[in-house]
């Protein structure tokens, strides 16, 4: 029986150091999965946010058809040209989500009860930037002013969310900041997590920022 056993005690001491012998390729392999996942789910989400912008500017559209709008690389390019006259940049917030951070030298005109005061000493004809969160407060705002003669109102695509997701510069008392007011929890999501600033969440009639 002895031989038996002593060969059984080495069969499993031999499986044991294949077993070991192989648990460095095991590791490696978990960690490559692990890195797959994570990469495809930040994919996953960056893709999520492209499709989400784009319906929430298809719905606002259609609820604003009238509405022009300018995308973010034609606006850069507008406001880094000395040579082109610059446009007036209304913000759509609110007072606390301006306070956070907005566009430089944006002037806040709140959607909710706009005022033309901003605006009194300018021609209708004058090109007015205005931008909100995702751009459906703005719509609205751009609406209104466009009701009130203001015939080259531009709504920038994408909002302020999605200017900072493409690491376009945002100010806060005049000098540059990373934080922007993610509006909700559910809106925020939109807003890459680097950027939004940890403050307390928005409530107000609107179904869209």
């Amino acid at each position: 029986m002895e031989p038996i056993l002593e060969e059984d005690g080495g069969g499993r001491w031999e499986r044991a150091r294949r077993s070991r012998s192989a648990r460095p390729w095991l590791r490696v392999l978990l960690v490559l999965m692990g890195v797959l996942v994570l990469v495809g789910a930040a994919v996953v989400l960056v893709a999520g946010r492209v499709v989400a912008f784009e319906a929430i500017r298809r719905r606002t559209t259609h609820k604003f058809p009238e509405v022009q709008w300018v995308d973010r690389v034609e606006l850069a390019r507008w406001r880094e040209d000395p040579g082109r006259p610059q446009p007036p940049v209304l913000d759509a917030r609110t007072t606390q989500e301006y306070e956070v951070s907005h566009l430089r030298d944006a002037v806040r005109m709140d959607a909710r009860r706009p005022s033309l005061r901003p605006l009194a000493s300018l021609p209708k004809d004058t090109p007015i930037v205005v931008y909100s969160s995702v751009g459906y407060r703005s719509a609205r705002l751009a609406h209104w002013l466009a009701g009130q003669g203001y015939t080259n109102v531009r709504n920038l695509s994408g909002g302020i969310f999605q200017w900072a997701n493409e690491d376009r510069p945002v100010f806060r008392d005049g000098r540059p900041t990373l934080d922007v007011h993610p509006y909700d929890r559910r809106w925020g999501l939109l807003l890459e997590a680097r950027y939004r600033a940890s403050v307390p969440y928005m409530e107000t009639p609107f179904a869209a920022p």
